[in-house]
């Protein structure tokens, strides 16, 4: 079960009188991050699920920009998924389903789509979540997308990661310097390892992507059989 460096609400962000959370994060990288996905999922269709999506205000953004896709976000944190429903209703996006509760150390972290109220996944995405999370959780962050993607589905994780065992930056090394005091479990995650874990459910690093602030875009997609 992931805990969070910071709950959003408890880090001096405003909070609305619904619920409604702010990340400033968001307000620096949602742009960015849209132009990469945007690359990958225009022109198509079908559902998106985006885990860990914190304040909600991401996947708010993205809706707003793909008519024809189904965002289904989620998250663990119970501050963070009544703002999610709370941005839902503030900007009545028709595309978005109220959020999931998921957790991503059980690879099969969906019933949802079990159930039959999702189809398969276009692609899932999600932001900032394996570097302040135990291992076990970019694990079933992958076998869940595995298990759940279309056959031309993409896996996106974003966030700061290690390279060949290396930072990229000193203010990464800092930060995962940081994490670790805080949570020896915690740390930012080098791209080989994931790599590896993808590898072993199917799954292949397609693409890189650098983003600002020392930050990458992982894209996986499934192994051409």
């Amino acid at each position: 079960m992931a805990e969070y460096v910071v709950q959003f609400g408890k880090d001096g962000g405003k909070v609305e009188s619904d619920g409604r959370l702010d990340a400033a994060a968001f307000h620096r990288n949602h742009t960015a991050i849209w132009t990469i996905l945007a690359a990958s999922l225009r022109h198509h269709s079908g559902d998106v699920v985006e885990v860990g999506s914190g304040t909600g205000q991401h996947v708010m953004h993205f809706a707003e920009h793909s008519p024809d896709i189904t965002w289904w976000p989620s998250d663990l944190n119970d501050a963070h998924l009544i703002s999610i429903e709370a941005w839902r209703n503030f900007t009545q996006r028709a595309n978005v389903r109220p959020p999931l509760r998921i957790d991503l150390t059980d690879p099969d972290w969906c019933p949802e789509l079990r159930d039959g109220s999702a189809r398969e996944l276009l692609a899932v995405f999600c932001a900032n979540v394996v570097h302040i999370a135990p291992w076990p959780v970019a694990e079933g962050l992958i076998a869940g997308a595995a298990r759940y993607l279309r056959p031309d589905g993409k896996l996106f994780i974003y966030g700061p990661f290690k390279r060949g065992g290396a930072h990229t930056a000193v203010s990464n090394a800092a930060f995962d310097t940081s994490l670790r005091n805080n949570n020896p479990a915690w740390g930012v995650r080098d791209v080989e390892e994931l790599e590896k874990v993808a590898e072993s459910v199917g799954l292949k690093l397609n693409e890189i992507v650098e983003m600002p602030a020392n930050n990458l875009i992982l894209i996986f997609a499934r192994v051409a059989t």
